[in-house]
């Protein structure tokens, strides 16, 4: 079930690595659209308007989880490379006390500012209580997001890709009869589509750690292991944090332009909601290929083996790059069907936002192709640093562009916002990673100090 990512051939090696993880991204996206499709079908575009609201701020703190769980795999992946046997068992038991820290601060923070956030992001009044409704549901149920994120990437830098994706498939399954079942009978409205998330999610987390404590030893932690690893507390913090962060902080200028486009009113609202629904087919992909070099990339930098991480990463930009190029095609010639897909009978307005979204966005796919290769590479070869700045320059772009761009030339220029993103964040990112992967790195000795 485990596989040694520093050795075999590259490009196979990362294919093959690959394939489940982008299966989990895809079903986990599959089961978001299973929420957004019934809640659109069931309850009408007003419900669906009300889910699209909250998509940034709950995707902003999936983001953060994100980002210190795939830290925490990172340390575990350095290890892993290393063959540090105890050092495995301390990683693992200090993610998990990281894991539990964030997911009470999470919580507590996120649902007491439920109310600011959303009068911040101009919801509309006609929305407001199914948003709010929406939004604490998911929330609540932090933990479950967190504690699923934790076990899956502790998984895949112990080299299993595929028991996230058999979790994964189950929880959509699950997902879809909950929703059915908490909004048509049980007339939970919007709420019932978040706790069917929420359950489904906890459901795939405890089968995932079911599987993995029965394959891998080091995920066994004994008395001795929570003692000893507060010796590796603050390195996992120092590694975690700052990606977490920079990931919060790249959905910030998500959070502008949901704002923006949420001052235009519930059609506006309803179509970008479908767009970027179905645009997350493509985010998912890159961030699954991001995924599968970090998990590469973190073995074989522990193993000191610098050519490697070259040729894989060369591999995996061919592979991102072809799914990319068959994404956006899909995308521009699909686009008036899209908002069909979430709404009964959509008015033209919301096929018109839907559609120049997609438009305006799916030529650029390629762009967060190489910025999920480079950064994720980047980040395993122990330096966050730059993939933060990297991600503030995201952050102004995004920010700038629909501050500017929406004044000047409206929907259009909120639109625009994201492929501008992209390209500030290569622009910092391509020659880092160059430079980087030039130099010799210091293998065992270096992975040690992580």
């Amino acid at each position: 079930m485990a596989q040694d990512l520093t050795k075999g051939n590259p490009f196979t090696t990362i294919f093959t690595f690959s394939l489940p993880v982008i299966g989990g991204n895809l079903f986990q996206l599959f089961y978001t659209l299973a929420d957004t499709i019934i809640v659109g079908q069931t309850l009408g575009a007003d419900a669906l308007a009300a889910v699209g609201a909250t998509t940034t701020i709950i995707y902003l703190v999936l983001c953060f989880i994100q980002g210190i769980t795939g830290g925490f795999g990172i340390c575990l992946g350095h290890r892993f490379g290393l063959r540090d046997e105890r050092g495995m068992r301390y990683s693992v038991a200090a993610s998990t006390l990281w894991s539990i820290f964030f997911a009470i601060i999470l919580t507590a923070v996120c649902c007491a500012l439920s109310h600011p956030i959303l009068h911040w992001l101009n919801t509309p009044e006609l929305i407001y209580d199914m948003a709010y409704d929406y939004m604490i549901a998911v929330l609540l149920g932090t933990g479950a997001t967190v504690f699923y994120n934790l076990i899956s990437n502790l998984l895949r830098a112990l080299g299993d890709s595929r028991t996230p994706l058999v979790a994964l498939v189950i929880s959509s399954l699950l997902n879809i009869v909950l929703d059915i079942v908490f909004i048509v009978p049980f007339q939970m409205g919007v709420a019932g589509a978040a706790w069917a998330t929420v359950l489904s999610q906890l459901v795939s987390a405890i089968f995932a750690l079911w599987v993995g404590l029965r394959h891998f030893e080091v995920l066994h932690i004994q008395k001795e292991d929570w003692k000893a690893c507060r010796t590796v507390l603050a390195t996992h913090l120092k590694t975690a944090f700052p990606m977490g962060f920079q990931m919060s902080v790249m959905c910030i200028g998500q959070l502008a332009m949901q704002g923006a486009v949420n001052a235009l009113g519930a059609d506006a609202i309803a179509g970008y909601t479908a767009a970027t629904k179905v645009d997350q087919f493509s985010v998912l992909i890159n961030n699954a290929m991001g995924i599968a070099i970090a998990s590469y990339a973190a073995q074989n930098y522990g193993a000191g083996q610098r050519l490697r991480i070259r040729k894989g990463v060369a591999a995996c930009l061919m592979q991102v790059s072809l799914m990319n190029v068959a994404m956006m095609i899909l995308m521009i010639l699909c686009r008036q069907w899209v908002a069909p897909l979430f709404v009964d009978v959509p008015t033209p307005e919301i096929v018109e936002y839907a559609g120049q979204y997609l438009l305006m966005v799916a030529p650029f796919y390629l762009l967060l192709g190489v910025l999920c290769v480079y950064r994720s590479t980047i980040q395993s070869m122990d330096n966050a640093l730059v993939p933060f700045f990297a991600c503030i320059i995201e952050l102004v772009m995004r920010v700038g562009a629909t501050t500017l761009l929406s004044a000047a030339i409206g929907y259009a220029g909120i639109c625009l916002a994201t492929p501008l993103a992209w390209i500030g964040a290569n622009l910092i990112l391509v020659p880092v990673y160059w430079h980087m992967i030039r130099r010799p790195i210091l293998g065992e000795q270096k992975a040690q100090h992580v």
